[in-house]
């Protein structure tokens, strides 16, 4: 079976562009996600990566600009500047991990993108708790329960990070496919090629 780990940031801008595209290569190409969330506040030092308001003001100014011109290509929705940006991310996460570790990586990849939609085309705040929970609700998932017991996530999370960090991932999205590592939804037509070529 064809399988794509896919490292990801549920607050990332980039993995909210690729989200849907990279589910639709997998579905066209027979392909399985195995989606894993990681905390990039953890791997971004370890790389020499910055926190967005660490960065110089040219790179932020050029990041914008590249925001908007990814969204109007795409036609997607995006806020480039959203209200609740930046936010702690980690019960999200950890909601997600622990539908992976219940064995939903559907369920999983849904609400990841119902997170990301959140985020950057609809001005919801993430690390609220009724948020998180209405989210998980419109995936079909029990929200109430899915949050209450997010910290049965908690050590998949920190599971998935450590690999990042082995895999030495630096940023979001990144897929990897027969050991072969892509970074960002820019480079999902690379991924394509590969699993074309399978």
């Amino acid at each position: 079976m064809k399988t794509i780990q896919y490292y990801f940031s549920p607050k990332s801008p980039w993995t909210y562009l690729g989200h849907e595209r990279l589910i639709g290569l997998a579905r066209q190409h027979g392909a399985l996600i195995e989606p894993k969330p990681a905390d990039l506040a953890r791997i971004f030092p370890l790389s020499g990566g910055l926190p967005l308001n660490k960065r110089p003001p040219q790179r932020q100014a050029y990041r914008l600009t590249e925001l908007k011109r990814w969204s109007h290509y795409l036609d997607l929705p995006l806020n480039v500047q959203p209200r609740f940006f930046p936010v702690d991310e980690t019960d999200a996460a950890k909601m997600i991990a622990s539908v992976i570790k219940a064995g939903d990586s559907d369920g999983a990849l849904k609400l990841s993108g119902a997170v990301l939609r959140a985020v950057w085309a609809e001005e919801r705040d993430i690390a609220d708790t009724a948020t998180l929970i209405q989210i998980a609700n419109d995936c079909g998932l029990d929200g109430a329960a899915l949050h209450a017991g997010r910290e049965a996530g908690a050590g998949l999370y920190e599971q998935y990070t450590n690999e990042a960090i082995e895999l030495q991932v630096f940023g979001a999205p990144w897929y990897v496919y027969r050991g072969e590592s892509f970074w960002g939804q820019d480079r999902l037509e690379f991924l394509e090629r590969a699993l074309a070529a399978d």
